[in-house]
């Protein structure tokens, strides 16, 4: 089918999905969080393919989230308990029985970052940068991008990441854990499409049960990441939220106390 906001193609058996909006630092709108999505489901039961990777087109960013100042309405029904179907997409990543590689180049932060933590692998181009902002503008991932973070990288460094939002080099995301291998940019897609030929050739159904049995341990978050996701539906409709998201376009500094709600509670 013909895609808008990603460029998909299939060479090789292995599927490349691309997101396609370098001039928002292909941050995700609601026309996106679909096509992803059909384009996961397409490639991920397709018996040719054994390998799906991940990328963003531009070389600035792999994925910077959801677009807070760019985003339009779409044709397309809300749907997810925000509003967008960010839950079916990181369900979809770790259903689909093929490994799913995250290429990055340049920026992979807030949402980008929780794709990088929940691909089976992430290789990083030297120029990439990880990172959280959620508090910094009234939001947060209550499920695998908070629980899952700290089974890869451990509970001290998910907790810095989240509460200090920083930024983290490629090298610093590979001794963390949350990468695999980082290469310099201009070695990038052939060590990718490398590292692609060598799963292509082994058993597509050892590799499926080998998948499902590493997502086993943490399957339990998808549980506790829906109640979250629930309250976070509550949480965006504070003043205190929406601070977040007024400085950001605004380009200010927030002011998130003073709409914390006083008293005991």
């Amino acid at each position: 089918m013909a895609y808008e906001d990603i460029i998909y193609e299939e060479r090789d058996n292995t599927a490349y999905i691309t997101f396609n909006r370098p001039e928002r630092m292909n941050a995700f709108r609601m026309e996106t969080y679909f096509e992803v999505l059909e384009a996961l489901q397409e490639s991920g039961w397709n018996p040719d393919i054994g390998s799906i990777v991940l990328t963003g087109a531009g070389g600035k960013a792999f994925c910077t989230g959801g677009d807070q100042v760019g985003n339009r309405k779409s044709e397309r029904n809300r749907r997810g308990i925000i509003g967008v179907p960010v839950e079916e997409i990181h369900a979809c990543l770790r259903e689909v029985p093929k490994p799913v590689i995250a290429k990055v180049r340049g920026f992979a932060i807030g949402g980008g970052n929780v794709m990088c933590t929940l691909c089976d692998l992430t290789i990083a181009s030297d120029n990439a940068i990880f990172g959280q902002v959620g508090p910094k503008v009234g939001s947060v991932d209550p499920g695998f991008g908070t629980a899952l973070l700290a089974h890869v990288v451990g509970e001290k460094k998910a907790r810095e990441m989240w509460y200090l939002c920083r930024r983290y080099s490629a090298e610093e995301a590979l001794n963390m854990g949350l990468v695999n291998a980082v290469y310099p940019d201009d070695e990038l897609d052939d060590k990718v499409d490398e590292w692609c030929a060598e799963i292509n050739t082994k058993s597509p159904t050892a590799i499926a049960i080998a998948k499902r049995s590493f997502n086993a341990d943490t399957e339990h978050i998808r549980g506790i990441g829906m109640l979250g996701f629930q309250a976070l539906k509550q949480y965006y409709a504070t003043d205190e939220a929406k601070e977040g998201g007024n400085a950001f376009r605004e380009k200010r500094t927030p002011e998130f106390r003073k709409y914390v709600p006083r008293g005991r509670g």
